[in-house]
């Protein structure tokens, strides 16, 4: 089985400028117990739902396998900025695979594009070490093919078949 462990919605880009300078405050987003899918949009509320150079990135999921707990026991979703942790399934190794996620209110299909590449912001917020612990283990990129909701909790997870490259 796998699990929804988080969900993140987040309005603002909390990591411009130098790591240095820390991130920027995220007044109103943060974790979750669900969110709003919507197709080809991404998630309502999160900074880049509707945004068109975002559109084939919109949603990002990682596995929480892959945390760098060693450096940072508590590490989650507000530090990776990523959007939905799943505990389960090894999910960058889907790249190029569609796939489906359902908590319970009906399957939502993601196109999974691409690696979320780590940033030097992982070593600031996480701690030394967390961008290389990350690199090819750091989630993926996705496109939602359709609507729906997500939720915190156990998920039935299944790869659909190839991403369509058209």
């Amino acid at each position: 089985m796998v699990h929804v462990v988080q969900l993140l919605v987040s309005p603002v880009h909390r990591y411009s400028g130098r790591p240095a300078e820390g991130p920027s405050a995220d007044p109103v987003g943060g974790l979750v117990q669900h969110i709003r899918v919507r197709r080809h949009l991404g998630i309502v509320g999160d900074r880049y739902f509707a945004q068109p150079a975002h559109r084939d990135a919109s949603v990002t999921i990682m596995a929480s396998e892959n945390l760098p707990t060693h450096i940072a026991p508590a590490v989650g979703l507000q530090q990776t900025r990523r959007n939905i942790l799943l505990r389960g399934v090894d999910i960058d190794a889907c790249i190029d695979r569609i796939v489906e996620l359902d908590t319970g209110d009906g399957p939502i299909a993601f196109a999974v594009n691409r690696a979320a590449r780590p940033c030097a912001w992982m070593d600031a917020v996480i701690g030394p070490g967390a961008q290389r612990a990350l690199r090819g283990k750091g989630g993926v990129r996705c496109t939602p093919l359709s609507d729906g909701v997500l939720r915190v909790g156990e998920a039935d997870f299944r790869v659909v078949g190839p991403r369509d490259r058209r």
